[in-house]
């Protein structure tokens, strides 16, 4: 299988449970909620996304024609301690193509395997950590986890919905964009009354990471 990569690159985690976390990340191309571009955006499931996941020309991007050949690049970024090693498979939707023969060949090199992906698609056995961000009305392949991180608002979704399916951690993330300001306010003060739920902040957008 050949995987399509957009970028992969050493970083912060930004957001989620394991924010401040050293790792590398690696971005998948390609979406089932929306094909990436602007002229498709009013009409995507997933119309608020932030992220630049088309092609294959970003930094340490590519076409990898092999699981060995991608977990290699994903080690070559790697600078710190070898125990310490995580990884994040991320998109456009990364279950699109992530395998079981990925995650072995990462395993093999040292690495725990981290996705966060929209819930759409099955994910293979082996997996590390996954974290679901549900979009609108596209229905849940995956109902358990570790982490349900909830862009919010969205008018077709609300948090309470979510509360009886299996996840560790349940993360309400405002929406960036225009009304970024009002959505936080939103987001804490549900968080202030449904203890269930922590805030979780773009924290690499603050700080000027990718």
């Amino acid at each position: 299988m050949a995987y399509h990569v957009k970028e992969i690159f050493l970083t912060l985690q930004g957001e989620g449970m394991h924010t401040g976390r050293v790792a590398v990340f690696c971005r998948f191309s390609g979406c089932n909620l929306w094909s990436g571009r602007e002229s498709d955006r009013a009409q995507a499931e997933c119309n608020f996304c932030d992220t630049d996941f088309v092609g294959i020309d970003g930094p340490g991007g590519g076409k990898f024609g092999s699981a060995s050949a991608l977990a290699d690049a994903i080690a070559a970024h790697w600078i710190g301690r070898a125990e310490q090693q995580w990884v994040v498979l991320t998109g456009g939707e990364p279950l699109l193509q992530v395998d079981t023969g990925l995650l072995d060949a990462l395993h093999a090199r040292g690495f725990q395997v981290a996705v966060e992906t929209n819930g759409t698609q099955p994910a293979p056995n082996g997996l590390d950590w996954v974290c679901v961000s549900p979009k609108n009305q596209a229905p849940l392949a995956l109902c358990s986890g570790d982490e349900l991180k909830l862009v919010f608002p969205q008018p077709l979704l609300s948090p309470e919905s979510f509360e009886h399916l299996s996840f560790t951690h349940f993360l309400l993330q405002p929406m960036d964009g225009p009304h970024l300001s009002e959505n936080t306010a939103r987001a804490v003060a549900y968080c202030q009354t449904h203890p269930r739920w922590r805030l979780s902040v773009q924290t690499h957008k603050l700080l000027g990471l990718p």
